[in-house]
């Protein structure tokens, strides 16, 4: 411990290190390189990661959707071919009887014209249940969304686009004015822009959104229901439901139990769990790049070692005559050894953060948020305590050999 508070010690091992300043920097490089090239890989890696998960913002990553199919078997005097359309009262029975699902909602998807006062838009209107914005989270930006009170009485209310609400409004804020939707005076309760690329029937930023139930009783559209959004509760996948929501179906429509066809699904949570696999192959690669750079740096370590220990043999021979201790040969080997190391994988993990540091800050998104470019603290820690280790590791044999010098051979040595 004295020796590291020693000022003699490390003016020793300074001088030892620059005697050759080229052989030094090179190894240092080596060090230095692949310390910043694996933590340049990690970081990138998780921020390539993120920057993709971003486009799926405000999508449930347990998240699924179904929608109804033509026949393929004929049934109860029903020729296959026949077309049929889920209903509200599906959709209940279905949150009864598959309490596997948390949130479901059909979605009518419609379009018209908006009009408020001398501005008007061709746009798409949507109806939606309550749970529309629990499965399609939205960026509130004003207002409210519509809620359950909303759906079940049918209110005329609605929650309007950034972009829409920016062509009909200007700079005014929409929120409690009213908009003519295709003949029906709705009221603006929200403004909302959509979180990422990714939606469920349309951007959130050109439509308006209003309650099916609204939609239904103004354009006299029944109960049909278009196709539906739905998310799974945590540890439950859509292989295990699927069953069940066939069931329900079949109960309350002529379809054959046997159909295998008539509901179409799209399971999003699969899609998660494929682009997950992909990005773990990503940083499996990137760790063993990383990892070859790194052994690369310690097998520089390793040589210099060696070069040093040949090119100090008469000195070592001296300090072990006038009675240097094998222990302090060995430590002052490597002792050189993990200075260099420690600080060129300093400098090496610094150079990575900065880096990481600016493409994080360039492709930070004021919505969406920042993609994840960034090298945790322990990951740091790991990586330089990995090249220390490693770098000691590669210094101890040749501080071993130094040890074994005898001190008449190492007098004679020229």
């Amino acid at each position: 411990m004295s020796k590291i508070f020693d000022t003699d010690n490390w003016r020793e091992i300074g001088a030892t290190l620059s005697r050759n300043k080229t052989r030094t920097f090179l190894t240092a490089f080596g060090i230095f390189w692949g310390t910043a090239m694996l933590a340049l890989l990690l970081g990138g890696a998780g921020g390539l990661r993120g920057l993709l998960m971003r486009n799926f913002a405000g999508l449930s990553t347990n998240l699924g959707v179904m929608w109804t199919q033509n026949t393929t078997v004929s049934f109860r005097g029903f020729n296959k071919g026949s077309s049929w359309l889920m209903t509200e009262g599906d959709l209940q029975a279905l949150r009864q009887q598959a309490p596997q699902i948390e949130y479901i909602s059909g979605l009518i998807p419609a379009s018209g014209t908006i009009t408020r006062k001398d501005k008007s838009r061709e746009a798409q209107i949507m109806g939606a249940n309550a749970d529309y914005f629990k499965i399609q989270l939205p960026n509130l930006i004003s207002g409210r969304v519509f809620n359950e009170s909303d759906f079940f009485n049918a209110e005329k209310v609605g929650v309007i686009g950034r972009d829409l609400a920016s062509h009909l409004f200007g700079n005014e804020d929409p929120v409690g004015q009213f908009v003519n939707a295709g003949g029906v005076y709705v009221k603006v309760i929200g403004v909302v822009s959509q979180l990422s690329e990714a939606s469920i029937g349309g951007s959130l930023n050109d439509m308006l959104t209003v309650p099916s139930t609204t939609l239904r009783r103004a354009w006299g559209l029944g109960d049909k229901v278009y196709f539906t959004p739905f998310t799974l509760k945590p540890g439950h996948k859509l292989a295990e439901v699927k069953p069940i929501i066939k069931r329900v179906i079949c109960a309350r429509h002529p379809i054959s139990p046997d159909d295998e066809h008539c509901i179409g699904y799209m399971d999003v949570a699969e899609q998660f769990q494929q682009v997950e696999g992909l990005f773990l192959a990503v940083s499996l690669l990137a760790l063993f790049v990383g990892a070859g750079t790194l052994l690369a740096g310690i097998i520089g370590v390793g040589n210099i070692m060696w070069i040093i220990v040949k090119e100090r043999t008469t000195e070592i021979g001296i300090r072990r005559a006038i009675g240097a201790r094998p222990s302090d040969i060995i430590m002052m080997i490597l002792s050189e050894g993990m200075v260099l190391t420690a600080v060129a994988g300093i400098a090496g993990i610094s150079f990575a953060t900065i880096i990481l540091a600016l493409a994080e800050k360039m492709l930070t998104d004021p919505v969406k948020g920042g993609a994840g470019f960034n090298l945790p603290f322990g990951t740091a820690m790991a990586i330089l305590v990995t090249f220390m280790t490693l770098g000691s590791l590669a210094g101890l044999i040749p501080s071993i050999k130094a040890m074994k010098i005898k001190p008449i051979e190492a007098i004679n040595d020229k």
